[in-house]
């Protein structure tokens, strides 16, 4: 360089260029980056990271509101109330060969799984396909204010039926 091109180099006022300061400010401005990620991981790391479920229990509602011998599924909580002349019983409308929704077939009377052809009775027996199980029973009963009441994690045995 010629000591013209030398002299083009300085900053306003007189000021020289520093390497030596450019290069510091760069490290510091890179550690401040790194110290602000680690940071903002660390928070996540750190803060609960839960999900929340709806309740297992489920209010199906007033027993008049169903018909006698009526199969009617709830789609958002995955069961099914039915109505016999023994009684309600609900059962859980996930299929036990592959977690699928099955779907209930009024004009067949049976409880169909549309993934890989499992088909179960109206009592939840299997009737044919790959499932490797019937359909669980689960608990219910009517409460105070006489609504039927379904848990979803409770598995009952077989044709016990809530009588109202």
């Amino acid at each position: 360089m010629m000591p013209e091109e030398i002299k083009d180099l300085k900053m306003g006022d007189g000021a020289e260029f520093d390497r030596r300061a450019f290069f510091t400010k760069l490290g510091l401005g890179s550690l401040g980056i790194a110290a602000v990620g680690t940071a903002a991981f660390a928070y996540e790391f750190l803060s609960p990271n839960v999900l929340y479920e709806p309740s297992p229990i489920i209010n199906a509602g007033k027993p008049e509101n169903f018909a006698l011998d009526s199969v009617t599924i709830d789609v958002k909580s995955g069961i099914y109330l039915v109505h016999s002349k023994e009684g309600f019983f609900a059962l859980s409308a996930v299929c036990t060969h592959l977690g699928c929704l099955t779907t209930w077939k009024p004009e067949l009377g049976i409880i169909a799984c549309p993934c890989h052809g499992s088909k179960f009775n109206r009592e939840g027996a299997k009737i044919e396909g790959p499932a490797p199980a019937p359909l669980a029973w689960l608990r219910s009963w009517v409460s105070d204010e006489g609504d039927l009441m379904v848990d979803r994690s409770t598995n009952i045995r077989a044709m016990e039926f809530l009588r109202v």
